[in-house]
C-alpha cells in the first residue's frame, strides 16, 4: 500500500466517523484532566546531577560520611555592632536548634558554636587543654560572653564558623536524601518553605538578620520564580489569540487552534502525571512550547482551510482536503521535533532527560489534536465568511519569490557564509558552564544571591568549595607517607589560581604538632615519628569531617574563589594534574565532592554530550526529510539554514556571557526541532509544485502563496510569546528566552531567504 494510499483511507476512516472521534477526543481529554490534576512539582537533588559520572560514584560513596553538596548554610547576623551579646547568642542558638530537628537534616552533622564537635584546644603548662568553644553552662552575661570569644580565637574558627569582623556566625548541616520517617525522597520544595517559615521568619526581628543558602534553598527560590510561568502562560494565551484572530479574521478559526493546542498541554500534563513523571522548574516552561507549537501546526491548519474556502469549497470538503495535504509534512516536522527532544535523552542528568521526555510527550500529542481533531471540528463549522486580501499578499509574496533567482540568491549566499564564518569562528569561545557569580537560575538582585554574597564577603571560606577524596589504607592517619603525599597536593593545589584555601587532616595535624613546641613555625610539620603524629591525632576527632573512623579515607577540602567555568575548568585541569603526579599504590586522589565537584561533574556531561547530542538532532531531522521528500536536494536546503541558525546562537550565547549549561544545552535542540517546521512547509508545496512542471522561482512563489503567511506568522507569533520570559524572575527562563526568540525569528527568516537561496542552485536545470 502507497503512502498516498494509506493517507487516503485514513482521512475517510476519520472524516466518515467525525461524531466517534470527536467523542472519543472528549473523553480521553476528560481522563487526562483527571490525572493532571494529580500531577506534583519534583526537584529532586539527584535529578541536577549525572549520577553516572565518575565524580559523582565517589560522591555518592562517601556522601554519608563527609557530606555532600546538598548543604543548607544559614548566616545569622547582627546588625550593629559584634555578635557578643544575649539577643545574638538568644538567636542563634533558636537557628541551631530549629534546623537540628527539622525532618530531612542529618543530624549528626549540625554545625555551630552550639555543637559538641566545635571545639578548641589550648596549650596549658601540663600540654593540651580543651573543650566545647560554648560550654555546657553557658550565660550569655559579661563573663560568659568573654569566655565564648577567647575560646572562638583558640578554636581557629574565625572566618569558618564566625565572620572575619564578629557580626555572624554560621550553622551549617547537611541534608539526607531520603525522609527519615517516610523513607520517601526528601521534598526539596517543603523542606526550602520549611526553612523560610520556621528559621528565617521567626528569628529574622530586631537587630537579626538570617542569610540562607544551599542547593534546596536555592531549588525553593527557582519553584517560587517558576509561579510566575503561569502568568507568561495566559499572557502568550492572550498574545497568540490576538494575533491569530488578526491572521484569521474569524473568531471560530482564533478559537479553534487555541483550543486543540490547550487540549494538547492538558494531554502532556495527564501522560505525564500518569507515567509517574513531576515537573520540576525547568520543564515546568515545557508546556507554554508544546502550547506555541500547538498553535502554530493549527494556524498552518486553518491558513489551508480557508484558502480552499475561499476558492468556493466547502468547509468540509476544505477540511479533508487540508487534512490530506498537511498530514505528511506535519507529521514530519512533529517528528522532527519529537526525535529532537528525544536526542536529549543522550545527556545523563535526570532534569535534562525528564525535560526530553515531557517535550516529546507534548509535540507528539500535536500529531491527534492539532492535525486531525482541529480539521475534523472545524469540518463541522460554516467558515465561509473567512477572507484575505489576495492582491496586497499576492504583490508581498512575489517580491520575496525572487529570493529564488541567481542574482538575489548569490547575494543571500554570500551574506549567509560570511555570517556563518563568524559565527562558527566566535561559538569557539563558548563556555561550558556558569559565567557569572551567585545561583546562575536567580538574578543578582534576588534574596539568595544576596544571601550568597554576603557570606562571601563576610567569611574566610567561600561556599564554592570542591572535596578531593583520599583513599587509602586502615590506619593511614599516622602513616608519614600518606600524610606528606596529602600535604604535597594541598600545597600545589594552594597556588593554582582561583583557589582562595584548602584543608586537609594533614595541614591541621602540622598545626596540633607546631603546638606541642610552643607553636614554632619551624615544628610545622609532618612529623616523621609515628607516636608524635598519633598524638597530634587524637586531638582530631572524625566529626571535623576530616577523616572517617578508620582512618582510610581524608577528604582535601579546597575554597575556590567563585564557581565561574573557566575557574573550575582550571583547578580541575590543575588537580587532575596533581593526582597523575601522586597517585600510588598506597594513596589514591579522587575527583570529587562538594558543590564544585558537583558542578564540575555536570559540565563534562554537559561537554561529552553536546557534540552527540547535535548530531542525533540534525541526523534525525535529515533522515525524517529524506523519508518525506525522498530528495538529498530538499534535504540539503531544509538542513543547511538549520545548521547556520544554530551556530549564530552560539555566537550570541558568547556575546551575552551566556555559558553552555544544563538550562541553555536543550533549547539548541528545541530550536533546531522547531525551526524545522519552517522549511518543511515551505519545501513540501515547492516539491509539489516542482512535481507537477513548475519552475523553481514560480513553485517557490506557489509555495508562499500557500504557506508563506503561515510561517511568517507562527515565526512572530512564537517569538513573541517567548519574548515575554525577558521579564522573569529565573535568569535562567531570561536567557531561554532570548535564546529561543532569535532561533523562532531566525530559523523563519532563513526558511524564506536561505531556502530558496540554495534551492536556486540545486534545481539549477529543472525545467
Amino acid at each position: 500500500m502507497s503512502v498516498n494510499s494509506a493517507i487516503d483511507r485514513i482521512e475517510v476512516s476519520v472524516f466518515r466517523h467525525r461524531g466517534f472521534v470527536v467523542a472519543l477526543f472528549a473523553l480521553l481529554t476528560c481522563f487526562l484532566v483527571f490525572q493532571a490534576s494529580q500531577i506534583r512539582l519534583d526537584a529532586a537533588f539527584t535529578k541536577n546531577i549525572p549520577l553516572n559520572h565518575e565524580y559523582m560514584k565517589t560522591y555518592l560513596k562517601h556522601r554519608e560520611q563527609f557530606g555532600g553538596a546538598n548543604n543548607v548554610l544559614i548566616s545569622v547576623c547582627h546588625q550593629e555592632g559584634d555578635i557578643f551579646n544575649e539577643e545574638f547568642f538568644t538567636a542563634l542558638k533558636g537557628v541551631h536548634d530549629q534546623l537540628f530537628f527539622i525532618p530531612g537534616v542529618n543530624r549528626t552533622q549540625v554545625q555551630s558554636l552550639f555543637s559538641p564537635s566545635t571545639r578548641f584546644v589550648e596549650v596549658v603548662e601540663d600540654g593540651f587543654a580543651g573543650g566545647p568553644v560554648v560550654p555546657a553552662d553557658f550565660q550569655a552575661n559579661e563573663k560568659g560572653l568573654a569566655t565564648v570569644k577567647s575560646n572562638i580565637e583558640k578554636a581557629g574558627i574565625v572566618g569558618r564558623i564566625v565572620a572575619d569582623d564578629y557580626s555572624c556566625a554560621m550553622v551549617k548541616a547537611t541534608l539526607l536524601e531520603n525522609h527519615p520517617q517516610t523513607g520517601e525522597k526528601l521534598d526539596s520544595l517543603a523542606l526550602a518553605q520549611t526553612l523560610e517559615q520556621d528559621v528565617r521568619k521567626p528569628f529574622e526581628k530586631g537587630n537579626i538578620t538570617v542569610h540562607i543558602i544551599g542547593f534546596t534553598k536555592m531549588v525553593g527560590d527557582v519553584a517560587d520564580g517558576a509561579k510566575g510561568v503561569v502568568t507568561f502562560f495566559v499572557v502568550a494565551i492572550v498574545i497568540t489569540s490576538i494575533m491569530v484572530f488578526l491572521f484569521s479574521r474569524s473568531i471560530a478559526l482564533t478559537v479553534l487552534p487555541i483550543a486543540c493546542s490547550l487540549v494538547a498541554v492538558v494531554w502532556q500534563m495527564g501522560l505525564l502525571s500518569s507515567l509517574g513523571f513531576g515537573l520540576d522548574p525547568m520543564s515546568i516552561l515545557v508546556p507554554f512550547l508544546v502550547f506555541a507549537i500547538g498553535v502554530s501546526h493549527g494556524v498552518q491548519m486553518i491558513n489551508a482551510i480557508g484558502k480552499r474556502v475561499a476558492e468556493g469549497h466547502s468547509t468540509k470538503a476544505a477540511a479533508q482536503f487540508s487534512f490530506r495535504t498537511l498530514i505528511i509534512p506535519g507529521v514530519a516536522a512533529l517528528l522532527s521535533d519529537t526525535v529532537g527532544f528525544i536526542t536529549l535523552l543522550s545527556i545523563d542528568i535526570g532534569i535534562i532527560r525528564e525535560l526530553a521526555i515531557t517535550a516529546s510527550l507534548g509535540v507528539a500529542v500535536i500529531i491527534f489534536t492539532n492535525l486531525l481533531l482541529l480539521p475534523v471540528v472545524i469540518s463541522y463549522l460554516d467558515v465561509s465568511k473567512h477572507n484575505q486580501d489576495k492582491q496586497k499578499t499576492t504583490d508581498n509574496w512575489s517580491v520575496m519569490a525572487n529570493f529564488s533567482k541567481p542574482g538575489p540568491a548569490k547575494l543571500i549566499l554570500l551574506v549567509t557564509v560570511i555570517l556563518f564564518t563568524l559565527g562558527f569562528y566566535q561559538s569557539q569561545n563558548l563556555k561550558i558552564g556558569e559565567l557569572h557569580a551567585g545561583a546562575p537560575a536567580l538574578h543578582e538582585h534576588s534574596r539568595y544571591n544576596q544571601d550568597t554574597f554576603l557570606i562571601t564577603d563576610r567569611y574566610a571560606i567561600s561556599v564554592d568549595y570542591m572535596s578531593v577524596i583520599v583513599e587509602t589504607t586502615d590506619n593511614a592517619c599516622t602513616d608519614a607517607r600518606v600524610l606528606e603525599t596529602m600535604d604535597a597536593f594541598q600545597w600545589q593545589m594552594e597556588n593554582v589560581q582561583g583557589v582562595q584555601s584548602a584543608v586537609s587532616l594533614a595541614s591541621v595535624m602540622k598545626v596540633i604538632n607546631a603546638g606541642y613546641y610552643e607553636g614554632n613555625l619551624k615544628w610545622r610539620i609532618i612529623s616523621p615519628n609515628q607516636y608524635a603524629l598519633a598524638q597530634a591525632l587524637s586531638n582530631i576527632p572524625s566529626s571535623t569531617g576530616l577523616l572517617n573512623n578508620e582512618c582510610s579515607v581524608m577528604p582535601v577540602i579546597l575554597f575556590l574563589a567563585d564557581h565561574k567555568a573557566e575557574t573550575i575548568e582550571r583547578v580541575v585541569s590543575k588537580a587532575k594534574q596533581a593526582i597523575a603526579e601522586l597517585n600510588n599504590d598506597v594513596v589514591t586522589f579522587k575527583l570529587a565532592s562538594g558543590p564544585i565537584g558537583v558542578m564540575a561533574a555536570t559540565n563534562e556531561a554537559v561537554e561529552e554530550a553536546q557534540l552527540p547530542m547535535m548530531l542525533y538532532v540534525y541526523g534525525a531531522v535529515i533522515l525524517l526529510c529524506l523519508i518525506s521528500f525522498r530528495s538529498v536536494r530538499a534535504t540539503i536546503s531544509v538542513v543547511v539554514p538549520l545548521y547556520v541558525v544554530s551556530t549564530l546562537a552560539q555566537w550570541l550565547m558568547t556575546v551575552l556571557d551566556i555559558g553552555l549549561t544544563v538550562s541553555t544545552l536543550p533549547v539548541i535542540a528545541l530550536g533546531v526541532g522547531i525551526g524545522v517546521d519552517y522549511g518543511i512547509y515551505i519545501l513540501s508545496t515547492m516539491s509539489v509544485k516542482l512535481r507537477e512542471g513548475y519552475q523553481l522561482h514560480e513553485a517557490y512563489k506557489q509555495a508562499l502563496y500557500e504557506r508563506g503567511s503561515a510561517v511568517l506568522f507562527t515565526g512572530i507569533t512564537l517569538a513573541i510569546g517567548v519574548s515575554t520570559w525577558f521579564f522573569s524572575d529565573l535568569k535562567f527562563q531570561v536567557d531561554m528566552g532570548i535564546l529561543l526568540t532569535f532561533m523562532f525569528l531566525v530559523n523563519m527568516l532563513a526558511a524564506l531567504t536561505v531556502l530558496p537561496a540554495i534551492a536556486c542552485f540545486l534545481w539549477k536545470n529543472q525545467k
